[in-house]
């Protein structure tokens, strides 16, 4: 029997927003927008629009149905818990990772989740990790820069051997990248667009890079948006890496060897982007994803894309690599 399993899908706490609203400031703001009744801005930037659906488990099983969806493995995406300084970002970590322990003691058959981390601390996220997996996390969520530094910081290393040790598997989502006001990301829903596709683009090839994925070898990364544009720039990495000695620091295998180490999920709105990532991943390293609740996300068109694959895929990534990777 199939399983369908959404690997990329999110809710938010209430609790958790509003902490968010008290503490969050003064880069961090909540406010109206033509999105969305309430959107979360970074310096001036627009990166999250506030759905109802995103605190509303009933309206998330209903929609489940209605798409063909059996299980959710929910996170909280950005900003995360990323702010704030140790208590306000550890709290807003356990109030987050209550809510979802709760919603998958009343869904069990339908939700799991993965565990906010306040990784700008890393003993208290250390201990935090901990507490989560004992409540039921199958994963961990990290943002494609913590408050604006790299993930490879040596800062981080004790966070990531944890995980490591535990061999769990970490969605990286995107934030808004640093340099914001360069890039001017302000107009044009860029952030989105652009912004969120650069910064998990530049996070995962500095971890490659860096010999990140050789240090830490079970750490199971799922890079999201289908890689962003990773798939895309396979060939121009190993070019890069074939006539620059600098890019050879690190690693001794081509960077393309690296990108199907990593997984990926099918969130991307065109079937040829899709066919692109599995072409570079290899189909058992690619899963189903929906970006629901966004006002971008499509839990029916990113499955019906899916179901468009060759029959030797569509099950490997519809559900199967999903079940083996979270052991579920």
């Amino acid at each position: 029997m199939r399983i369908v399993v959404d690997v990329h899908t999110h809710m938010f706490s209430r609790r958790w927003l509003e902490l968010l609203d008290e503490r969050g400031g003064p880069d961090l703001e909540i406010r109206e927008s033509v999105d969305s009744p309430l959107t979360l801005y970074q310096r001036g930037a627009s990166f999250c629009v506030l759905e109802d659906a995103h605190f509303d488990y009933a309206a998330r099983i209903r929609n489940m149905n209605a798409a063909g969806v059996d299980v959710a493995v929910i996170t909280l995406p950005a900003p995360s818990v990323f702010w704030g300084d140790a208590e306000t970002s550890s709290a807003a970590a356990r109030l987050a990772n209550d809510e979802f322990a709760q919603a998958a003691a009343k869904y069990p058959d339908r939700i799991r989740w993965m565990a906010s981390l306040p990784w700008q601390y890393p003993e208290l996220a250390i201990e935090e990790l901990d507490r989560a997996c004992r409540a039921g996390a199958v994963g961990v969520l990290t943002l494609g820069n913590i408050a604006g530094q790299s993930l490879i910081a040596p800062h981080f290393v004790p966070v990531w051997g944890a995980i490591d040790e535990r061999r769990l598997p970490v969605l990286l989502h995107p934030t808004v990248p640093p340099g914001i006001d360069a890039l001017d990301l302000n107009r044009y829903a860029l952030v989105a667009s652009t912004g969120f596709m650069v910064d998990t683009t530049v996070a995962v090839a500095k971890m490659i890079f860096d010999g990140f994925f050789d240090r830490f070898p079970n750490l199971k990364l799922i890079a999201a948006h289908a890689g962003a544009t990773l798939p895309y720039l396979a060939g121009r990495f190993d070019r890069v890496f074939e006539r620059t000695d600098r890019a050879k620091t690190h690693i001794s295998r081509p960077p393309s060897e690296y990108l199907k180490h990593i997984y990926y999920d099918a969130v991307t709105y065109q079937k040829e982007t899709l066919d692109l990532c599995i072409s570079v991943a290899g189909a058992e390293h690619v899963l189903y994803g929906s970006d629901y609740p966004f006002n971008i996300g499509d839990m029916a068109g990113c499955l019906e894309r899916v179901n468009r694959l060759p029959a030797d895929q569509r099950g490997l990534v519809g559900g199967e690599n999903a079940r083996t990777i979270f052991g579920f």
